[in-house]
């Protein structure tokens, strides 16, 4: 037994990454539904349920790796890596939820086109991120290697276009609102939104870093 405990162990990150992964995009699609049936009052509590659920989820992997990351003797990749990019993906689950939350907090009455833009941009980021992350095992592969690149340069791209619509959004809310509480519920929105796909960058500089340290 005491020899057992002794040996060398990988523990199997690139599955928990994954898990996370799925329950990032779990709940940015439950977000999503959530902003698309806004109107409906049963409609927007299961949805914020299910990003209550899928948050729980990612954080209870999180701590997963975070435990086998202190019994693990030998890591497929360094312990550092793998600590910044579960936390950062973390980060992100906690700000999808969070922008539900603000939602309901904060009263908001009605979605506009731009929260949807920025929903659909945060969803599309977080898909890829999942895209990226589930070819982390395999980055040994050089055809595996530029297309996890490729999608981190897309996550790139998502980010700058949502800063875009960030900018568009803020300009029209202080120029056409007259509600200073609108304005402060709106404007505390788009940043939430905003902040994910930036954090969804930060997952995709995490990676590029993890394949030019590993591949």
């Amino acid at each position: 037994m005491l020899f057992g405990k002794l040996l060398p162990r990988e523990g199997n990150f690139f599955e928990l990454f994954n898990q996370h992964a799925d329950r990032i995009v779990e709940a940015a699609h439950a977000f999503s539904q959530l902003v698309a049936n806004y109107n409906d009052p049963h409609l927007r509590e299961k949805y914020n349920q299910d990003v209550d659920n899928a948050e729980r989820a990612a954080d209870r992997v999180t701590h997963e790796v975070n435990r086998t990351l202190h019994k693990t003797f030998i890591t497929p990749i360094d312990r550092e890596q793998i600590h910044s990019l579960i936390n950062t993906m973390d980060d992100v689950a906690d700000l999808i939820q969070d922008s539900a939350e603000t939602m309901a907090l904060y009263d908001v009455r009605h979605m506009t086109e731009e929260i949807s833009r920025l929903t659909d941009l945060s969803v599309k980021c977080c898909e890829r991120v999942r895209d990226a992350v589930k070819m982390l095992d395999r980055i040994a592969d050089p055809a595996t290697t530029e297309a996890a690149i490729k999608t981190c340069e897309e996550i790139d791209r998502l980010e700058s276009d949502a800063d875009r619509v960030m900018r568009s959004a803020m300009s029209k809310l202080f120029r056409e609102e007259p509600d200073v509480r609108e304005v402060i519920k709106l404007k505390a929105i788009y940043e939430l939104l905003e902040t994910i796909t930036d954090k969804c960058e930060d997952v995709a500089n995490h990676i590029e870093g993890i394949i030019l340290e590993n591949s």
